[in-house]
């Protein structure tokens, strides 16, 4: 008989820990955002990323993972997800996605931003925010969520709903469950879909990670094994954030105010740990 992956739940304190991996990450991710702009590479991008990890006491959960090179992904214009940071120098317009990862004490925090190098497209701003509104939205959903396919719902329901050229959103890359390894039950769908996976109960950490196209849904894995593209050459956008579900609410264990000030707006107050 199949049965499904076992969920690891946490315990208040181990998600306190998995906050403090998520407080370095969020540095780490502003000081590397900050960082990007035209004439610099990617590879320079992922060494300012490293460093804030050395400071902070961190280690990275990219770096060697089944042989990824890097401690970020770098994803440029029609590269969706998993690009490799390099030589690729930055240019005017780029839309570029950013995903990184932080441990701390055993712990694992996994956030992604996209940042717009120079003059933005409007069309590159309307997808970055629209698939940055996705996530918050399907984070907003896990607050009152009875299973974790009511995120995949949430956010279908807001993508589909919003005005103007039509996004599509990836289903071959989901979100995951998180803790003491990066990647772990339950895969988090990010659209509807008539499995509505395990129950939400206190303890469960998700990766929440919508990954939108302007073009369409087909794929592709570039030479290097890695860095997944848009066959059709359209641009791509991800967010996520790391999210606790505890005894009082919800925290987003990677947003430095816990995700108060995207939630606020969606009816949401996040919950700190610990009380």
């Amino acid at each position: 008989m199949f049965r499904q992956p076992k969920v690891e739940y946490k315990t208040t304190e181990q998600m306190l820990v998995m906050r403090d991996a998520g407080q370095v990450l969020a540095k780490a991710l502003d000081r590397t955002v900050a960082a990007a702009a035209v004439g610099v590479t990617t590879a320079e991008l992922n060494t300012v990323f490293e460093a804030v990890l050395r400071e902070e006491g961190a280690t990275s959960n990219f770096l060697g993972y089944h042989g990824f090179p890097a401690s970020i992904c770098t994803s440029v214009n029609a590269e969706v997800v998993h690009g490799i940071p390099g030589d690729h120098v930055l240019e005017d317009g780029d839309i570029l996605s950013i995903d990184g990862g932080a441990v701390v004490r055993g712990w694992h925090a996994d956030s992604a931003r996209t940042v717009i190098v120079g003059t933005p497209r409007p069309e590159d701003v309307r997808l970055s925010e629209v698939t940055e509104e996705a996530m918050w939205r399907g984070i907003a959903a896990l607050a009152s969520a009875r299973f974790v396919g009511d995120i995949g719902a949430a956010i279908d329901d807001y993508v589909t709903s919003v005005p103007g050229p039509a996004l599509g959103i990836l289903e071959d890359y989901v979100g995951h469950g998180i803790g003491t390894q990066m990647h772990q039950a339950p895969d988090v769908l990010n659209y509807r879909s008539a499995n509505r996976g395990p129950k939400v109960r206190p303890g469960l950490c998700l990766a929440i990670e919508p990954m939108l196209v302007q073009g369409g849904l087909e794929t592709a894995v570039l030479d290097d094994d890695w860095t997944v593209v848009t066959t059709d050459g359209k641009r791509a956008s991800q967010w996520e954030h790391s999210v606790a579900v505890h005894d009082g609410g919800i925290w987003v264990l990677t947003a430095a105010d816990g995700g108060a000030s995207r939630l606020g707006p969606l009816g949401v107050t996040p919950a700190p740990l610990g009380g």
